[in-house]
């Protein structure tokens, strides 16, 4: 599969209708401890937020997952966490903003050369877990991870939710923001994500996935766990690579969305692979 667009078709693509990028989190095992079906994934979505280490990952997945996106013409997402592989990266960590700007361009850097190795480079920066529900409204550490990808590349794009201070602060930095939604995880009224402590804060009903993933790009709504509506307009939209069935769940949302005449795209240019 090639899904590698270049600038003017990109703008012709958008010409023509509703455009989504979907991109799912990968590479999340640990040595011999495999998370996910990374190589089922890859020729479903167009963009691969690639553990870096600190909350999942090593040096030999992350390799591996490079050389498989690039394969496929998948874009490469730095995905930056807290230091906490105990806990998956999902609980808040008070960490010092000089060291998190750090650790966001020690990962960045690391993920960059495996898919530089594997012909690419990393394409866009995706916050994880517990640190990015905490770029919701944490100025301090969103300024850190701006930072970290303004010393490293200015020009990659970072994901986020809409009216978050990480892409507010992103685009005050001349970096470019890029609202993303989650086709797997249910909402409040205010557009945050339910925590996921709290019962069905993970979606797993393939139909209700499917269904929500459409009216997301088609019409920028969601419903919320109270049932209201909920206006949100994606760039991009996630699928859990951990959450069961995530296979089914993705091959369903992406059926739908063509059958639906949403056009599925990167939301940034793929490069073309070099020779290796």
């Amino acid at each position: 599969m090639n899904v590698r667009v270049d600038e003017q078709a990109s703008d012709a693509i958008r010409a023509s209708g509703p455009v989504i990028d979907l991109n799912c989190d990968l590479g999340e095992g640990f040595g011999i401890w495999r998370l996910g079906e990374d190589e089922a994934l890859l020729p479903l979505i167009t963009s691969a937020n690639v553990a870096c280490g600190f909350h999942a990952g090593d040096p030999s997945t992350m390799r591996r997952v490079c050389d498989l996106a690039a394969e496929h013409g998948v874009a490469i997402g730095a995905q930056v966490a807290y230091r906490d592989l105990a806990g998956f990266g999902r609980r808040f960590i008070d960490v010092d903003p000089a060291e998190l700007t750090n650790d966001v361009l020690y990962q960045i850097a690391a993920l960059d050369g495996f898919a530089r190795g594997a012909g690419t480079r990393v394409s866009y920066v995706k916050p994880h877990g517990g640190l990015y529900n905490a770029l919701v409204t944490h100025a301090a550490q969103a300024a850190a991870v701006v930072e970290a990808v303004r010393r490293y590349d200015p020009t990659l794009p970072v994901l986020g939710l809409p009216g978050s201070q990480i892409l507010r602060q992103a685009a005050d930095a001349g970096l470019t923001p890029i609202v993303e939604a989650f086709a797997d995880r249910a909402y409040t009224d205010q557009g945050a994500l339910v925590p996921r402590r709290q019962p069905g804060a993970v979606l797993e009903d393939r139909a209700t996935v499917v269904d929500r993933s459409v009216r997301l790009a088609k019409d920028g709504v969601v419903e919320s766990v109270d049932g209201n509506l909920v206006a949100i307009t994606p760039r991009s939209l996630c699928v859990h690579g951990d959450t069961p069935g995530a296979v089914a769940i993705a091959g369903g949302i992406r059926e739908a969305l063509l059958s639906a005449g949403v056009t599925i795209a990167p939301f940034v240019p793929v490069p073309a692979p070099t020779r290796r």
